[in-house]
């Protein structure tokens, strides 16, 4: 069913279009999700859900960027905590922005369109930003640095992975989700990093 058509300003349009989009990316495969469904649901044309995305890959696109966008300004934390606090609020608050948004990670994590140029280059882009802000946080140089930045990589791909399942299945709580997260990146770091977890 279509809801009454507001009046809204250019972004609010957008956003509302994304948030329609996320959900509906969410909850159906790719192939499913249709662009009248979604303008139907707006309670707009379709031309006009065309004027802001030319065709439904694109519509994709916006949607995972803006989710990354949000995670990537949810995720920053003030560089100068000392390095275990640092760690810790980024975890807390990379768990806490799949619970707000779950629609969103959910759409961009479905698997669509994974082969795709552009939606790939959106998740490299934040993949590099947050493996960059972990290693500035644990102060690694040189080699050390190369070194945990590898098993930086396959921890944040491994983060992703749980915090995706379990806002999926609901299976584990929120502080088993942490604690799983932060005692296999220890366990990635080795002897590379000493990281104590600072009292919470």
């Amino acid at each position: 069913m279509s809801t009454a058509r507001r009046r809204l300003d250019p972004e609010q349009r957008r956003a509302q279009l994304l948030d329609i989009g996320a959900r509906l990316f969410a909850e159906h495969p790719y192939e499913d999700v249709w662009i009248e469904e979604v303008a139907e649901l707006a309670g707009v044309s379709r031309g006009l859900l065309y004027h802001y995305f030319p065709n439904k890959r694109d519509f994709f696109a916006a949607i995972v960027q803006r989710a990354s966008d949000q995670l990537l300004s949810a995720t920053e934390i003030d560089p100068n905590l000392p390095m275990a606090e640092q760690v810790s609020a980024g975890l807390d608050a990379y768990i806490e922005h799949f619970i707000k948004n779950p629609h969103g990670v959910l759409a961009v994590n479905r698997g669509a369109l994974s082969g795709d140029q552009t939606i790939q280059a959106i998740i490299d882009d934040e993949l590099a930003v947050l493996r960059r802000r972990m290693l500035d946080a644990l102060a690694l140089h040189g080699h050390e640095r190369d070194v945990a930045g590898a098993a930086v990589l396959g921890w944040l791909a491994f983060t992703r992975a749980v915090c995706v399942n379990w806002v999926a299945q609901q299976t584990m709580s929120r502080d088993e989700v942490r604690e799983l997260c932060l005692r296999t990146l220890v366990g990635a770091l080795g002897s590379t990093v000493h990281l104590e977890e600072p009292p919470r």
